[in-house]
């Protein structure tokens, strides 16, 4: 522990050090420049040594074990706002609020984000416009208020600039904005915010809904609404969700209701939107297991299993209706952690009505929604300094009835602030 820290958290405490026993620990001799300091802390029950009477003040000491200081410094009341904030992270793992700098925190906090992606692609649907982002820069900025103790609000305002678009497309929207908050035992969110359904593997985006969850160890949660540009008029659902030692187990049962879109007298599909395989006043109802192990911090084998009930004469005569996905995860990159990185490899193989807006970046699942799609995906991040995470995945797909096939590699620089 470095001089200065160790006098700035005696002085916090704001206690005289004639007030303790004489030296607690046996490498801090009573003529140590630290002695009084260490003193201080060992007596209020902040710092406790290695447990054989050692202080072992020439070791490095980890984040992790700086955090647990903090907290015990704010339980005796110390001024540390300051180490508060820059072990808010660490502290957030031990379950401890920062309470002390929230209230002194502006009512309403602003962030932001900057994502320029580019993609290329080949295959069967190489000329197919508008499906992935091919060189787009997107700034998202946040806005977070407390309305209490118990609710805030959320909002998100995003530009998007396509490079590449011919229309030279430009487009800013007020595309977010929703409350999360307690009524009793229940968690409620309500208003346009994201949703994310069956690991992303069904539906990965914004939707005009609400939901409320109840439980902890073992979560209920169900939600009604109206998804975002994907041709239903209403959705809504139900999951359960719980751990069993290192296995994250979730199942739920969506129904998307209502679909817009028809086909016009001569038998070809009249709207543009995104669900085609149904024609309009049809349902899509489907039933998903996930199920996730964790081997160790850093590796986890994930899998889920969809069905739909799909029954169309849009789909492509012999498509099936259910699918499911598997996949394999090593570490990850973190944004505040620079040379942070991670892996991701998964293999799907999703039929017809098992996806509506999928998590996948290339944009290409929403052709192959008459018939479903099977392939590949592999990924890579790298924090390349603070708040600067790289992302490459590459992505091998074909349709299951056409075989029509895509290859996509899809890269972003996505910046935080």
């Amino acid at each position: 522990m470095k001089k200065s820290l160790v006098l700035a958290m005696a002085m916090a405490l704001g206690v005289t050090a004639s007030a303790y026993a004489a030296n607690p620990f046996s490498d801090v001799p009573a003529g140590h420049w630290a002695y009084d300091s260490i003193n201080k802390l060992a007596a209020a029950g902040v710092i406790e040594g290695y447990g054989d009477t050692t202080f072992g003040g020439d070791k490095l000491m980890t984040r992790y074990e700086m955090a647990q200081i903090v907290a015990k410094a704010m339980a005796k009341g110390a001024n540390v706002d300051k180490l508060a904030a820059e072990f808010a992270d660490e502290l957030d793992n031990l379950g401890v609020r920062v309470a002390a700098l929230e209230k002194k925190a502006d009512n309403v906090k602003i962030t932001g984000q900057i994502r320029y992606e580019y993609a290329g692609r080949d295959g069967d649907l190489k000329k197919t416009k508008g499906s992935v982002a091919l060189n787009r820069l997107r700034t998202r900025l946040f806005v977070n208020g407390a309305i209490n103790d118990d609710w805030t609000y959320t909002a998100r305002i995003q530009n998007d600039q396509n490079f590449k678009n011919d229309a030279g497309d430009e487009t800013t929207k007020f595309n977010q904005a929703y409350v999360t908050g307690r009524v009793g035992g229940l968690a409620v969110v309500a208003g346009k915010a994201p949703i994310v359904l069956a690991e992303g593997n069904l539906y990965d985006d914004t939707a005009e809904f609400v939901s409320a969850s109840y439980g902890k160890d073992v979560k209920l949660t169900a939600y009604a609404g109206q998804p975002t540009d994907y041709g239903f008029d209403d959705f809504y659902g139900a999951s359960l969700a719980g751990n069993v030692g290192k296995l994250a187990l979730s199942a739920g049962y969506d129904a998307f209701k209502d679909s817009q879109y028809a086909k016009n007298d001569n038998g070809v599909l009249a709207a543009t939107g995104n669900n085609s395989n149904v024609k309009e006043g049809e349902d899509n109802n489907v039933w998903n297991v996930t199920a996730k192990y964790a081997f160790d911090k850093n590796i986890s084998l994930n899998a889920a299993y969809l069905n739909s009930d799909i029954e169309s004469d849009n789909l492509v005569k012999g498509a099936d209706t259910d699918g499911f996905v598997v996949g394999l995860d090593y570490k990850g990159a973190k944004a505040k952690q620079a040379g942070s990185w991670g892996l991701w490899g998964k293999y799907y193989d999703q039929g017809a009505g098992t996806f509506v807006a999928h998590t996948m970046k290339t944009g290409d699942w929403s052709n192959y929604l008459n018939e479903g799609f099977k392939g590949y995906g592999v990924g890579a991040s790298y924090t390349l300094a603070k708040n600067m995470v790289y992302m490459l995945d590459y992505y091998d797909l074909e349709g299951k009835e056409t075989e029509t096939d895509t290859q996509v590699i899809w890269s972003r620089l996505q910046i935080s602030f």
